[in-house]
């Protein structure tokens, strides 16, 4: 499958990447945060015109479905089940770590996003394959992997005390490596929320509870 249509909602930028027999399209806004909804259609059309196809054209459609941004993510998985519904087409799912996993140099990877406070959304890829499953890790426990051999990968500029460690890759470029390389392998699937800790929300009700 060449033609497809792929966005990222999962974080403070924004990502909409399409392939038209080969060729790749793309739309990043960088600084998104809590735009996503007003902005997502817009680049959509954007990318759509730049590759003179429409939704229809495409063979099936993807989505990042976490972790990140809880708002971000739905509404991402939303319209792209909605793409999918509309024209018939499969659905494959691609994780924020995925993105990252497929754009960073280096056998053993652990990829980072930013879960504020000293804690990091974390999964550890090791030639290709996840060797650390998604899990919620404090500063410490980074950097203790770090020390085990794990090269630190991010999409975005991170509070880490190892900073300038950290290997920051191309969302856009990982997108497309994530998408292509999961769709050749087959990986289609219904779009389903990684949420890798409970939303604040929850966790507040809870010990309101």
């Amino acid at each position: 499958m060449k033609n497809f249509l792929a966005i990222d909602t999962s974080a403070n930028y924004l990502t909409v990447v399409a392939s038209k027999d080969g060729e790749e399209f793309s739309v990043f806004l960088p600084d998104c945060a809590m735009k996503h909804s007003p902005s997502f259609m817009n680049a959509v059309d954007e990318v759509l015109k730049k590759a003179s196809m429409t939704l229809q054209n495409c063979e099936f459609f993807s989505a990042v479905v976490g972790a990140g941004s809880f708002t971000g993510i739905r509404i991402g998985i939303s319209a792209v089940k909605g793409f999918a519904l509309a024209c018939g087409k499969p659905t494959l799912p691609v994780t924020s770590f995925d993105v990252v996993a497929y754009n960073a140099v280096g056998e053993k990877k652990l990829c980072l996003i930013d879960a504020l406070h000293g804690f990091y959304y974390a999964c550890g890829y090791e030639n290709g394959r996840v060797s650390i499953p998604p899990a919620y890790l404090s500063e410490d426990e980074v950097l203790a992997l770090a020390q085990d051999g794990y090269a630190l990968c991010a999409a975005t500029d991170l509070p880490v005390q190892a900073r300038q460690t950290v290997q920051k890759v191309d969302p856009v470029q990982g997108l497309l490596g994530a998408v292509k390389a999961k769709s050749e392998a087959g990986l289609f699937g219904e779009l389903e929320a990684l949420y890798v800790r409970k939303s604040s929300a929850e966790i507040n009700r809870e010990k309101g509870e």
